[in-house]
């Protein structure tokens, strides 16, 4: 039995506020389950971040609060997190009393995306994702299956299906086909679910496709391997989930801005049959030359790939 969890980065609505979209799902066999998490739990333990979540993009940021603070890096976690609440404190009592309610109902949330993490330096945040995406490169048994779906040329196309739904069946197919490729050797069926990080409305809209897809199959496969719909769990308690949030996150920065420290963890893990690299595709251009692009054809070729 395989798990594969999955998670989003960037907004599948055209244009949105991402040039891109991102569904990634990281597998890895169910015996492997409790190994991994300890490894994660154990590398959020020693930041002090136990009980929180791992969410990549808000833990990159820069804290303007921590930049205000005199001598931060210098301070113990505790006087850290300290000071942090009372600046930003301090900052919402400024937007209420000029009654900019609008801003201190954004700000507010910003705050309460952070508050987790406003002990440790900007430094420190870095090395803790940097820390999960070497777990991630060490893990031999994990594979990374990932739609990178550039918008523009999305739009550009004809097409039936919205930009999630191409994602979630291009992740579906893949697996599928790794499943299936796992046990034909051994002339057997290895058996896999998929695990998503819970949204009302994602969840509704992939249950619905995946009982299609049993019924009928997806464009490229037929589907004997995956069992069930999708599981869908909050990602604030399921450490696995968090881990394909970085997965996610790690592809978006490279497809957009060509960040490649943290894509350079991750891509490790892509699916591969040979040389040519198969879980991952970056759904964009022809003549796209990025390392997605390069690794999904085969070598010397210059066709796109289809699938």
């Amino acid at each position: 039995m395989f798990l594969c969890y999955m998670d989003e980065s960037g907004t599948p609505d055209i244009p949105g506020n991402t040039s891109h979209y991102i569904l990634a799902g990281l597998s890895i066999p169910v015996e492997r389950w409790r190994d991994c998490d300890a490894a994660i739990n154990a590398i959020k333990n020693r930041y002090d971040i136990s009980d929180a979540e791992i969410h990549v993009a808000w833990m990159m940021r820069s804290y303007r609060e921590q930049d205000q603070i005199q001598n931060f890096a210098g301070m113990d976690r505790a006087r850290r997190r300290a000071m942090v609440n009372s600046q930003r404190t301090t900052t919402l009592h400024h937007l209420l009393s000029t009654k900019n309610h609008k801003l201190y109902r954004q700000t507010k949330k910003n705050y309460a995306q952070t508050v987790a993490y406003a002990h440790l330096t900007r430094v420190e945040r870095t090395a803790l994702i940097h820390e999960v995406a070497a777990c991630i490169a060490g893990w031999g048994y994990a594979r990374l299956f990932a739609e990178c779906v550039d918008k523009a040329h999305f739009a550009a196309q004809v097409r039936e299906k919205t930009v999630d739904e191409q994602a979630f069946e291009q992740i579906v197919s893949r697996f599928e086909q790794y499943l299936q490729n796992m046990g034909r050797p051994l002339g057997e069926t290895r058996y896999g679910i998929l695990i998503h990080d819970n949204n009302q409305t994602v969840a509704r809209r992939h249950t619905e496709l995946m009982k299609r897809f049993h019924a009928s199959g997806t464009l490229w496969t037929g589907i004997r391997s995956l069992i069930e719909t999708p599981l869908f769990v909050d990602s604030q308690l399921t450490g696995m989930i968090q881990v394909a949030d970085l997965c996610g996150y790690a592809l978006r920065r490279y497809v957009e801005n060509n960040e490649t420290p943290l894509f350079d963890q991750v891509f490790q893990r892509a699916d591969r049959m040979g040389k040519i690299v198969v879980g991952v595709r970056h759904f964009s251009k022809l003549a796209c030359t990025c390392r997605i692009c390069t690794a999904h054809r085969p070598p010397a070729s210059n066709i796109a790939p289809t699938v």
